[in-house]
């Protein structure tokens, strides 16, 4: 039974991961470290489990198999640089982190001490997708030529993140940025998976509600694929209805989520078909389990954190470009 300690409770997801964790029969929380004791201790007498401030006292328990770090996206390096040398497997909320050197410095640790460490994305696992995948690696649709992906909801007009738990989202220096950050991530992780690398962006990025107003609350961005195709992707908390979803458009058909059909395919004078879907991948917690256990491939892993890593360079980018107002190139991890 794995034994998993949480490197933070910041995030608005710690709760659903938590209850993750205690419902698996194969998993058992030890532990709970925060720098924050009220909120520690808080989630850890929810929990009945032990709060901790001893960082390094608590990832060298003999005891611990594995780490969820939910911290502030701008504190995650710090405790992957603390976690990474313990060779022990690593769930970290995504972003992986929000710089590219930040990216480049826990990947390398990662490679160095053979340790797993996989993101908070969860979009690409799901049968759905694993069916998108296989169906565009098939070839079907031809050349692609371009792709859309929107992700979004409506959480600055809902004010999600009033509470004192929750205002790090709307803070850029614990943030790193706002709603393109948040669910931009998610979106250039997407087309990144299924596409491969990116190898420039474009994007306007700007706050249009005037709430949480230090940081951005809507985006969007084009990515030029290595190759040759074209992506938009649209992240926002000011989403207030309409289809969010993904679209991928080759030579020879698209590919798109139909209101009642799920993933289909069409072409000028052909029937519409159904995608099929694919296996399901664990993700999240019950991909840290499988990885503790060893029930992922080390390929699969290494991809996850290329396409991962990948995403944060993305990002970073389109934030550049949002600032120069041109096309920027990503950097190469």
């Amino acid at each position: 039974m794995p034994n998993i300690v949480f490197l933070s409770a910041a995030h608005s997801h710690t709760k659903g991961f938590l209850k993750a964790v205690s419902e698996k029969p194969d998993c058992n929380l030890v532990a709970i470290w925060d720098d924050m004791p009220e909120r520690g201790q808080r989630f850890a007498k929810e929990c009945d489990t032990e709060w901790t401030d001893n960082l390094e006292a608590t990832i060298s328990r003999d005891d611990v198999d594995g780490f969820i770090v939910c911290a502030e996206n701008t504190r995650h390096l710090p405790l992957l640089k603390a976690a990474i040398p313990s060779g022990k497997p690593i769930f970290c909320e995504k972003p992986f982190t929000t710089t590219t050197a930040e990216a480049i410095e826990a990947v390398g640790l990662a490679r160095e001490h053979g340790t797993v460490v996989h993101m908070g994305y969860f979009q690409p696992f799901s049968a759905d997708l694993q069916g998108v995948i296989t169906k565009v690696a098939s070839g079907d649709l031809g050349n692609i030529t371009h792709a859309r992906y929107r992700n979004a909801h409506h959480a600055a007009y809902g004010h999600w993140f009033d509470s004192p738990d929750l205002a790090w989202f709307a803070d850029p220096e614990l943030a790193g940025g706002g709603a393109f950050m948040d669910m931009g991530t998610h979106a250039v992780h997407l087309l990144r998976t299924i596409l491969g690398p990116v190898q420039s962006a474009f994007a306007t990025i700007s706050n249009v509600s005037g709430i949480y107003s230090d940081v951005d609350d809507n985006g969007l961005a084009l990515l030029r694929f290595k190759n040759g195709a074209l992506g938009t992707i649209e992240a926002s908390w000011v989403q207030t209805g309409g289809l969010s979803g993904l679209e991928i458009t080759g030579s020879e058909g698209t590919l798109f989520q139909h209101p009642d059909q799920g993933f289909v395919t069409a072409a000028p004078g052909k029937e519409v078909e159904t995608v099929a879907k694919g296996d399901e991948k664990p993700t999240r917690v019950d991909r840290l389990v499988a990885a503790i256990e060893g029930k992922i491939s080390q390929e699969e892993l290494q991809n996850d954190l290329a396409s991962a890593a990948d995403a944060v360079a993305i990002m970073e980018a389109c934030y550049q470009s949002n600032k120069m107002g041109g096309w920027v190139d990503v950097a190469v991890i």
